[in-house]
């Protein structure tokens, strides 16, 4: 008899042990947030958009270096000297797939080595949604469309202001494994005034891998590629063959078909669950190299 209730008593504690076990596995994993371990994008801030739905405040400042000499169609003019930006990004997100996001602002110095003056002023303003359409946890994959319109506000001094606006059409993803992620942008700047600015494809894609909180190292590649050209002739006579990036649409007149790439790297810094800081320097490889020698580029995320 006694030996009967051992028995019984032994398969009851192996059964809750195992409940317990079991349950224990469910919650983790159902606790568990794949999308905690990734990072956001710091090189190309304005176009590179986190595919995540996230509510930060992101204040970011660009150490930009021109190239010594400016080649244009037709010949070529000493240049030097670097531009900086300060700016501030804003996001929310009003449902668990929807936010808005505000990825344009802030103040800029122009600051040449070898021109009369410089200058400064502020930068166009640009806003818009996104929304994650796919977010497979099992597959460690998200998938996030959106929009954005800048709004011709900035200052003329610093190539700002030009045209009727324009609009940025974009596609953003992350594939995950564990540790490692490939994050990716794709998207298209349509101005609604093609003879003051130009249209453009921007892709990016980033690679980084999680060491540890404190040290998350990436190393990402820009691009962009002149889909069209201006006629206003913006800056006088000069015939331009590039544009600058992710900052100044110049309209080029002599540039649809070129083509731009940075490479850079950097890592990402988890300060504490809500604070994020990154660090990306980036160069241009590609000829010519329009007003785009290299970038520093360091922000701050404040999560809430």
């Amino acid at each position: 008899m006694n030996s009967i209730k051992l028995k019984t008593l032994t398969r009851l504690a192996v059964a809750c042990a195992m409940g317990i076990s079991f349950q224990t596995t469910t919650m983790s994993a159902e606790n568990t947030d794949w999308k905690a371990g990734l990072i956001s994008p710091v090189a190309n801030p304005i176009y590179f958009e986190d595919p995540r739905i996230t509510t930060e405040a992101r204040p970011i400042f660009l150490q930009h270096w021109l190239p010594d000499t400016f080649k244009f169609a037709g010949g070529s003019a000493p240049l030097g000297g670097d531009v900086r930006v300060y700016a501030l990004q804003l996001r929310y997100a009003l449902t668990e797939r929807l936010a808005f996001i505000a990825t344009k602002d802030g103040y800029i110095e122009f600051r040449p080595d070898n021109t009369l003056t410089h200058a400064y002023g502020w930068a166009d303003l640009a806003a818009g949604f996104k929304y994650a359409l796919l977010d497979d946890a099992e597959k460690q994959l998200l998938i996030t469309p959106g929009i954005t319109i800048t709004l011709p506000t900035g200052g003329n001094d610093v190539f700002q202001g030009s045209g009727s606006g324009e609009w940025n059409l974009f596609a953003s993803a992350v594939k995950g494994w564990d540790d490692f992620h490939v994050t990716g942008n794709l998207g298209f700047r349509i101005p609604n005034d093609f003879s003051k600015q130009t249209a453009q494809a921007h892709y990016s894609l980033q690679l980084d891998y999680r060491t540890c909180d404190y040290f998350i190292p990436f190393v990402v590649m820009n691009g962009y590629t002149i889909l069209s050209e201006g006629d206003d002739k913006l800056l006088g006579a000069v015939p331009l063959n590039t544009e600058m990036y992710d900052l100044i649409n110049f309209g080029s007149t002599d540039a649809k078909g070129e083509t731009q790439i940075t490479l850079g790297s950097g890592f990402r810094s988890k300060i504490t669950e809500r604070i994020v800081a990154g660090i990306a320097y980036e160069v241009g490889v590609t000829d010519p190299k329009g007003i785009f020698d290299s970038r520093l580029t360091v922000d701050m995320i404040l999560r809430f």
